[in-house]
C-alpha cells in the first residue's frame, strides 16, 4: 500500500510534529471526509510499501523523512513551487528558498525523490499569460538537475474557489478569469516546451481535455502524481499497485490518503482543499501530535 500524505493538507509543513508519533506509533487514524467513521491506516511495512508527500515547505519535514529512510520505507515528495505573489498565496515561503530546499532535497536523497509541481496555473491580472512564462522559465531552469519532472494544471474553479478568490480579488484589487480551453492549451504547450528545454517532462494533472498534438508534440503528457514505478526506482524494489485515479482522468496509483480538509493555513486563494481560511488556521492552531487523527 502507497500512504499518500496529503493532497488535502500540507503535512511536511505544518504536521511533521503530528506524522512523526504516528510513525512511531506504526499507524494513523483519517476522518472520512464523505461521512462514515474514521478508519486506520498503517503507517509501517509490511502494509505501507512507500510515502508519496505533497508541500510547499520540506524544511520542517526534515527528521520525519530521516525516520521514514530509517525504516526502509521509499518516499517520493511533490513539491509545488509557483512564485506566485501573497496576494494569491498568503503565507507560502518565497520560491528561491523553496528552489534551494528541493536542490538540497535531491542532493541528500537524490533527483529522482522530487517531483515540481507548477499548479494549479491561476490567470489574473497580477499573473497574466506572460508572467506565467517568464516565471516558470526562470524556475526551470533554477531546477535542473533537481528534479525531472515537473507537473502542470489549470486550477479547477469550484464554487469554494471562486468564493475565496473573488474574495481576495476584492481584498487586493486584481482580477482573475477562467481561460477558454484553447488559451489553456496554448499555454501549456509553452510551458511544456520550456521545460523539455531544460531537460524536463511536462505531465498534465487529471485534466485529459487539455491536451492536444500541439501539447503532446513538446511532450506533455498525462500525469501519475503517486506513479508505483518511480516509488519502485527510488526504493530499488517493486512496489505494485493498480492504476486507480481520484476523478476521470487521474491515472495515479491505488493509495490511502492520511490527511484533512481544512486544516491547511498557507491561505492559497484557488485551494480545493480548503472552504474558509479563517477556519483552518484554527484547526492548525489546536491540532495536537498525539492524537489518531489530523
Amino acid at each position: 500500500m502507497i500512504v499518500s500524505a496529503s493532497y488535502r493538507t500540507d503535512i511536511p509543513a505544518f504536521y511533521g510534529d503530528w506524522f512523526l508519533s504516528r510513525l512511531e506509533a506504526g499507524a494513523c487514524d483519517v476522518t472520512n471526509p464523505y461521512g462514515g467513521p474514521a478508519y486506520r491506516v498503517p503507517l509501517v511495512g509490511p502494509e505501507a510499501e512507500g510515502f508519496v508527500f505533497w508541500t510547499r515547505n520540506i524544511a520542517p519535514f526534515g527528521p520525519a523523512l530521516e525516520a521514514v529512510e530509517a525504516r526502509g520505507l521509499p518516499f517520493v515528495v511533490h513539491y509545488t513551487i509557483t512564485g506566485y505573489p501573497r496576494a494569491l498565496e498568503a503565507s507560502v515561503i518565497p520560491a528561491a528558498r523553496s528552489v534551494a530546499l528541493v536542490r538540497a532535497l535531491a542532493e541528500r536523497y537524490g533527483p529522482r525523490t522530487v517531483v515540481w509541481r507548477y499548479d494549479p496555473l491561476l490567470i489574473t491580472s497580477l499573473t497574466p499569460p506572460e508572467w506565467h512564462r517568464k516565471t516558470f522559465a526562470g524556475l526551470a531552469a533554477a531546477l535542473v538537475g533537481a528534479t525531472d519532472e515537473v507537473v502542470l494544471s489549470f486550477a479547477q474553479v469550484y464554487r469554494k474557489t471562486r468564493t475565496n478568490t473573488e474574495r481576495a480579488a476584492r481584498r487586493h484589487g486584481f482580477t482573475w478569469r477562467d481561460p477558454a480551453p484553447a488559451e489553456k492549451r496554448a499555454l501549456l504547450a509553452e510551458l511544456a516546451g520550456l521545460a523539455r528545454a531544460q531537460g524536463l517532462k511536462a505531465s498534465l494533472c487529471a485534466q485529459p481535455d487539455l491536451l492536444d498534438e500541439g501539447s503532446r508534440g513538446v511532450g506533455l503528457q498525462a500525469a501519475r502524481c503517486i506513479d508505483a514505478k518511480r516509488l519502485s526506482e527510488v526504493a530499488g524494489r517493486t512496489i505494485t499497485a493498480k492504476t486507480k485515479g481520484n476523478r476521470p482522468g487521474c491515472l495515479c496509483a491505488q493509495s490511502r490518503d492520511i490527511g484533512a480538509y481544512d486544516t491547511c493555513p498557507h491561505g492559497c486563494v484557488y485551494c480545493y482543499a480548503v472552504s474558509r481560511p479563517d477556519a483552518a488556521k484554527r484547526r492548525h492552531r489546536a491540532h495536537h501530535p498525539a492524537r489518531l487523527t489530523l
